[in-house]
């Protein structure tokens, strides 16, 4: 006898749980497979109330003409120029930021930590205007170093802080004997904390990823109504009309199109998300 069968509340309780999760993870997926299932719709099916979630027709071509209508190659490139100093900022940038704040000693370096965090209590758009005049008056407006500049040095506060407090954890052990071995402090960092940190890099990478990818509101602050200049968000904001007629299904295709990369890299480092963000919070 099973120990779930010689304890049968335990086994209604385990059971309710199941149920419970699976519903609600079903009424949280509802959305994702109506987007799906609308990209895939012909034109005169997508204002139908009636539920229908496997289409029929299927209507493939969907995805074909918003690629005919859209310089969609066009937005995942300009996507890419900030996306890829957003990851480099993130895991290079801040990983340094943190070691120094978790296992450096220098003069003023708490209060500098201190001051560092409190600029995530302001909200963005508080510094909005001031970056937006600062980058206008130099002349970037309208290019993308102003997207590219503040994520290439670590800007965010956050990530800074999970470095830290997954650096503290290490023993030092670790870095006495590497100091006895002639490491440098740069050479620590790649040699020793780097591979030891794959946790906090993978969760900080996803964070990174996710933010560059949709980020809206300062592409569309910086770099203006040239299409030629827009980035997947931006795309997916144009999208809305076209022609003075609003395309659903195509609209929803797009919305597919962005979801998957974000879901694809969420499957990659679902795991370390909790186990960086975890272990961080019990750190140092």
């Amino acid at each position: 006898m099973t120990a779930l069968a010689a304890n049968p509340f335990r086994f209604i309780r385990i059971s309710l749980t199941y149920l419970i999760l699976t519903a609600g993870a079903l009424l949280l997926l509802f959305p994702l497979v109506w987007t799906i299932s609308t990209s895939l719709k012909i034109a005169e099916k997508v204002t139908l109330t009636t539920i229908e979630l496997i289409p029929n027709p299927i209507a493939w071509w969907n995805y074909v003409e918003l690629f005919q209508r859209h310089p969609i190659p066009t937005y995942f490139i300009n996507t890419m120029k900030v996306l890829i100093p957003a990851l480099f900022g993130g895991l290079i940038t801040c990983s340094l930021a943190g070691f120094a704040f978790g296992r450096l000693r220098f003069p003023g370096r708490d209060v500098i930590f201190v001051i560092v965090l409190s600029t995530m209590m302001l909200p963005y758009v508080v510094r909005l205007i001031p970056l937006y005049i600062m980058f206008d008056q130099v002349g970037l407006i309208n290019t993308f170093w102003p997207l590219i500049i503040p994520r290439i040095l670590g800007h965010d506060a956050f990530y800074i802080f999970l470095y830290r407090q997954f650096f503290r954890g290490i023993p030092e052990d670790l870095f006495d004997a590497a100091r006895v071995d002639g490491l440098s402090d740069l050479g620590i960092w790649a040699r020793i904390v780097l591979p030891l940190s794959k946790p906090v890099l993978a969760t900080v990478a996803i964070f990174s990823f996710q933010y560059a990818w949709n980020d809206f509101l300062f592409p569309l602050i910086y770099l203006g109504a040239k299409k030629i200049n827009w980035t997947m968000a931006l795309g997916l904001y144009g999208m809305r009309s076209l022609e003075g007629e609003m395309l659903w299904q195509q609209l929803m295709a797009y919305a597919v199109i962005m979801i998957i990369p974000v879901l694809l890299v969420f499957a990659w480092g679902q795991r370390h998300i909790v186990e960086g963000t975890t272990m961080t919070g019990l750190r140092g």
